[in-house]
């Protein structure tokens, strides 16, 4: 999928960018966590082309609509980050669309596409990592949310989810 360089709002953006994101196609295991899931290969081949390999990673905000912020909040369902450094050929600023999983003891994202500033979007495969536990929910978080520490964290390219 692809969007085209009209002039489009920011939530349009956002929904047309989570069209190709599962809805509910990605196995959930015992705590509510998203299991495995294969890339697609149109993504694979994307990756390939901007020279974004298996275990690169760059740092990210985790919701463009809460930069730093201390703590942030998460939602279960779709999410547009902010990339804050270069991964491959994606230069800082590209967005990131996927998805935010809350319901198992820490918060999984995954990324499918990515919006290069002037550029059109394009299928990735990218997971949010964060040492130490910091992607644990803290206590307070309410069902289908997620209360984090920090609005940063590091994505990593991967060639499947697992």
């Amino acid at each position: 999928m692809s969007l085209t360089r009209a002039p489009l709002l920011p939530s349009l953006a956002l929904l047309v960018g989570t069209l190709g994101c599962p809805s509910g196609s990605v196995p959930l295991r015992a705590d509510g966590s998203p299991g495995p899931e294969k890339c697609s290969e149109e993504a694979i081949k994307t990756m390939r082309i901007l020279r974004m390999y298996v275990g690169d990673s760059a740092d990210v905000e985790l919701d463009a609509n809460q930069i730093d912020a201390r703590p942030i909040t998460l939602y279960d369902g779709p999410v547009e980050s902010f990339l804050d450094g270069s991964l491959g050929t994606l230069d800082p600023g590209t967005r990131l669309y996927g998805r935010v999983w809350t319901s198992g003891p820490q918060v999984v994202v995954r990324y499918y596409e990515a919006r290069p500033p002037r550029a059109d979007t394009v299928p990735i495969c990218a997971v949010v990592r964060l040492g130490a536990n910091q992607l644990t929910k803290r206590p307070e978080s309410k069902p289908g949310t997620a209360i984090l520490e920090f609005s940063n964290a590091s994505v990593f390219v991967v060639d499947s989810f697992r």
